[in-house]
């Protein structure tokens, strides 16, 4: 099953900003309607959830519909999809794509209720939870849910598209959060690769549910993190960029080859099926960062401060 997305309604959750804004802004280009799903617009997302906003894109143009949403908060997911069923009728495409990336607020290596300043985690030791892993693991997890109770619903063909990562391949001691959750999504991607083909004694339509897996992008999860920037070498690592992400997304969609449960590794320049077993793991240019020693060392100094997660 392959999609065209002309005509088409997708809902992007964290649309404002990095790949899912790239992803958002491809699917708006290919005339298909966009929700954006988000805490909150980057002015380059504002700017462009207007333009398709205005009068001028009425009598059949794709739109932009800003939807704000806490995607740890299942009330508010809900919410994202009545948003698309009031103003286009249904979703076709849903992008569960809003993540963080081992957070200071949410950080393995800063255990709850410790650490100070804009180091401080906003876990609570009397809590149960963390938010890093309700954003990476759970939102993906129950909007896919949703998705599928969706396009049931409306007896409709649709695809779901994650963004997992190269991280799901390769272990990572100042990571180890993001590693798991990307790991998860990569395994959760692939056990849903049936719902493609149901028995068509069920009625059921068929919903593609596959997954990219970037190496280095640039998008502010790092560009905006002192911490995780300090770990690139600008002069010898190469970025992957958020616009030829959304490009691979796009062809996750619409491209009959790309069935349920592939996960597409993306790299500089460079596009690769991963695969369940004897993956030979991620390689070349954009795939590595030159001073990920350096999270090692910081990884280290925490551990070894007195009392460290007591």
């Amino acid at each position: 099953m392959a999609l065209q997305v002309s005509g088409k309604t997708a809902i992007v959750t964290g649309a404002g900003s990095g790949i899912n804004l790239a992803f958002a802004k491809l699917l708006l280009e290919n005339n298909c309607n966009v929700v954006f799903a988000d805490l909150a617009l980057r002015p380059e997302a504002q700017i462009l959830v207007d333009q398709y906003t205005s009068s001028e894109n009425s009598n059949g143009k794709p739109r932009a519909v800003f939807q704000k949403t806490d995607v740890t908060d299942w009330a508010q997911l809900e919410a994202m999809f009545a948003t698309a069923e009031s103003n286009f009728g249904r979703a076709d495409i849903i992008c569960p794509g809003a993540g963080v990336y081992e957070p200071a607020f949410s950080n393995f290596w800063i255990p709850p209720g410790s650490g100070t300043g804009d180091k401080k985690s906003a876990d609570t030791p009397h809590g149960s939870r963390y938010a890093a892993m309700d954003i990476n693991v759970t939102h993906p997890i129950r909007t896919t849910q949703m998705a599928i109770a969706h396009f049931t619903k409306h007896k409709t063909p649709g695809v779901v598209v994650h963004i997992s990562s190269i991280a799901a391949q390769r272990p990572f001691l100042s990571c180890p959060l993001y590693v798991a959750a990307k790991s998860a999504i990569s395994n959760f991607v692939r056990c849903l690769a049936e719902l493609e083909t149901p028995p068509a004694a069920t009625g059921l339509p068929a919903i593609r549910v596959n997954a990219v897996a970037p190496g280095v992008i640039k998008t502010p999860l790092w560009t905006e993190n002192p911490e995780k920037l300090a770990w690139v070498d600008t002069e010898r690592d190469e970025w992957v960029t958020a616009e030829y992400v959304a490009e691979v997304m796009l062809q996750l969609v619409q491209d009959p080859k790309h069935v349920g449960g592939t996960v597409l590794e993306v790299g500089k320049d460079q596009v690769r099926n991963v695969e369940v077993f004897n993956d030979p793991g991620p390689s070349g240019a954009g795939h590595t960062v030159s001073q990920a020693g350096q999270g090692y060392v910081e990884t280290w100094g925490r551990l070894s401060q007195p009392g460290w997660g007591l």
